[in-house]
């Protein structure tokens, strides 16, 4: 019981005393960016919302490592760091687009065989605190599918064009003689780890629709959830 006990009045400490003092030093800051990235990590949904913890691990991040078959290699995987984006903030799609050009292979992969992967990590948003990017608290996701081209003259091309320079204000100016085209992954599994147990079960649909979908996992309560997300964000700002 004293263990409990402890237990608790640490809780309501973090959340009564510290977390105010992160929103006042928040909104006091002059950098508006700052603002809005700090007071977004502090939505981080609970890692019992498979989707929404999918949608969010995603929609704030800026890059990844995008994975095709090398037609260079003989067919061995070939992993590449790229920018994407998969909406204008707080506007995300769930489905990421990039700004690829064919001097690249990456590009060359995709024309020749569209077999994908993408896999970002909630690391680089920086609420994984201290802890090691492999740990399972460290939401990482990869999403398998298809990399395919999008028509320039559709509306999927200019939505995904406007999220992208919106994200990544340089392409703009990237240079037209390399042919930069908008592609993206056009889901078809999903493979999310965002807490001990393995990975977590997730359909495209429920991904794509995350506000209709929410699994609670057995053995594990809401409040405790919430409460170790509280913890590790505060430990992460502090120390």
């Amino acid at each position: 019981m004293g263990i409990i006990n402890i237990n608790i009045n640490i809780n309501k400490v973090l959340y009564h005393v510290l977390v105010p003092l992160v929103f006042f030093y928040l909104l006091s800051s002059s950098d508006s960016v700052v603002h809005a990235r700090y007071l977004s990590r502090l939505t981080k949904p609970d890692p019992n919302n498979a989707a929404a913890t999918a949608r969010w691990v995603v929609s704030l991040n800026s890059w990844g490592v995008l994975n095709t078959i090398s037609i260079d290699l003989g067919g061995a995987p070939f992993g590449n760091v790229v920018s994407f984006s998969d909406g204008l903030p707080k506007e995300g799609s769930g489905i990421p687009y990039f700004y690829l050009t064919a001097l690249d292979p990456t590009a060359r992969n995709a024309f020749k065989d569209q077999r994908a992967s993408f896999t970002v990590s909630e690391y680089p948003i920086g609420t994984c605190g201290q802890i090691d990017p492999e740990n399972p608290t460290c939401s990482k996701i990869t999403l398998t599918g298809k990399l395919k081209l999008v028509d320039e003259k559709s509306k999927e091309a200019e939505f995904a064009k406007n999220a992208l320079f919106a994200k990544h204000p340089e392409m703009k100016g990237w240079p037209q003689d390399h042919d930069f085209q908008v592609f993206k992954l056009e889901i078809e599994d999903i493979f999310l780890i965002d807490w001990f147990g393995g990975p977590k079960p997730l359909t495209v649909e429920q991904y794509l629709h995350p506000h209709m979908y929410r699994a609670l996992i057995p053995g594990r309560g809401a409040s405790s959830n919430q409460s170790s997300s509280w913890r590790s964000f505060i430990s992460g700002l502090l120390f």
